[in-house]
């Protein structure tokens, strides 16, 4: 079982930058798939970065690609996602998620979420 419990959110201005953190508890961290999910007001849950146990692959989709980078620290139990040059359009609840996963992008795969944080970019 993992806890995860996500922090850093807030209100930005536009071309801001903000970093959201996300702590696990739990032993298993280490090997977990960590992911972050963003859902805006009335749309869906979508997939923003994904880290490999190892740290060795990550993935975004293309709206943050060279803005927001995803690291994590395994001694801490810890996956961050570094926000740059952030846009009104980066507004949502930001999730962490964990778990063994095949495909990072897709939310079910992931069975451990955190209450989420809320992110606020301000034109």
């Amino acid at each position: 079982q993992v806890q995860l419990v996500e922090s850093g959110g807030g209100l930005v201005q536009a071309g801001g930058s903000l970093r959201l953190s996300c702590v696990a508890s739990g032993r298993s961290f280490r090997y977990y798939t960590m992911g972050w999910f963003r859902q805006a007001p009335g749309k869906e849950r979508e997939f923003v970065a994904s880290i490999s146990w190892s740290g060795s692959k990550t993935d975004y989709t293309g709206s943050v690609k060279g803005r927001f980078t995803i690291s994590r620290d395994n001694a801490r139990n810890t996956v961050y996602l570094q926000m740059n040059s952030v846009k009104p359009e980066d507004t949502a609840v930001y999730y962490c998620a964990a778990g063994r996963v095949a495909q990072v992008s897709i939310s079910d795969e992931y069975p451990y979420w955190g209450q989420g944080t809320q992110v606020t970019v301000s034109s």
